[in-house]
C-alpha cells in the first residue's frame, strides 16, 4: 500500500510508486531493464530510445514496457 505522501503511475496495467518526476531512463534503471532492449510508450505514445533521457514520467502517466528477449 502507497503512504500518503506517495503518488504512482501505471507500469504494464498495475500500479508502481513515484515519488516524484522521473527521468525515463533512470526509472529503466530502477527496474533493471537493458534501454537497449526494450520498447517504451507512454500514455499511448512511442518513446523513441533517443529521449529516454529528457522523456520525464510523471503522477498518473500509463507506461507500457516491453522487454525484448532472444533466444534460439
Amino acid at each position: 500500500m502507497l503512504d500518503s505522501t506517495a503518488t504512482s503511475i501505471i507500469l504494464n496495467g498495475d500500479r508502481y510508486p513515484l515519488h516524484s518526476d522521473t527521468p525515463l531512463a533512470e526509472l529503466l534503471e530502477r527496474l533493471n531493464m537493458r534501454r537497449g532492449r526494450v520498447a517504451v510508450e507512454i500514455n499511448r505514445e512511442i518513446v523513441p530510445k533517443a529521449n529516454y533521457d529528457v522523456t520525464i514520467v510523471r503522477a498518473g502517466d500509463h507506461v507500457e514496457i516491453i522487454n525484448f528477449v532472444g533466444g534460439g
